[in-house]
């Protein structure tokens, strides 16, 4: 291995390190009460070292939301070994639950928080590729839903979008705790329930 090899690998491994860090800072203490410098004490480097890496908070926010993308991407694409489009999107929601659940943090921070939205809007891309990409695996699955002559008279991309933010508002609704101050009679299972009538309403289309 060459030098300059060595040490871009080297400059990965810190920058993933300062990654590892903040998120498990943001899931602890969370996003607001973290920052630049508790990352740096957390890996036991200067301030100036993360700083090399991220100009601020917004930019390691927007690193960690495009990974949560992927690893929501990874989910989804997973799923196209499913041949029939409309089990495949009925899972893909199930699997969408699934991620939001388990990684609550990590969601907020990819869908409820301006930061790393920001940061892309100050950017010199105006490219989000993991979000495109990740939409793009719903909208195929609905276009071949449409094709096998299910969602007559539907557009593809507003249903794919309505799909979306169905199974998304349940999510946060669930994330943020607003199920439980409804008084559904089962608070603990109204999002699995709800998801559930969806799935009767497009099992109809």
């Amino acid at each position: 291995m060459s030098t300059a090899e060595r040490k871009a690998r080297e400059k990965e491994a810190l920058r993933a390190l300062i990654l590892k860090a903040a998120k498990k800072l943001f899931v602890e203490r969370g996003i607001d009460q973290t920052t630049i410098r508790n990352i740096a004490d957390e890996i036991d480097y200067s301030v100036g070292t993360v700083y090399v890496y991220f100009k601020d908070k917004n930019a390691i926010l927007h690193d960690l939301h495009s990974i949560g993308f992927q690893e929501l991407g990874s989910y989804f694409q997973d799923l196209f070994s499913i041949k029939n489009p409309k089990e495949r999107l009925k899972k893909m929601g199930s699997s969408y639950i699934k991620f939001a659940l388990e990684n609550a943090e990590m969601y907020d921070l990819m869908f409820n928080l301006k930061a790393p939205m920001e940061f892309l809007e100050n950017s010199d891309t105006d490219n989000w590729d993991e979000g495109a990409v990740t939409f793009s695996y719903v909208k195929k699955t609905v276009e071949e839903c449409i094709v096998e002559g299910h969602f007559a008279e539907h557009n593809a991309e507003p249903l794919s979008f309505m799909v979306w933010s169905l199974v998304h508002g349940m999510c946060c609704l669930e994330i943020r705790q607003r199920t439980k101050g409804v008084k559904f009679t089962n608070p603990d299972t109204i999002l699995f329930d709800g998801y559930n009538e969806f799935l009767k309403i497009i099992e109809k289309l």
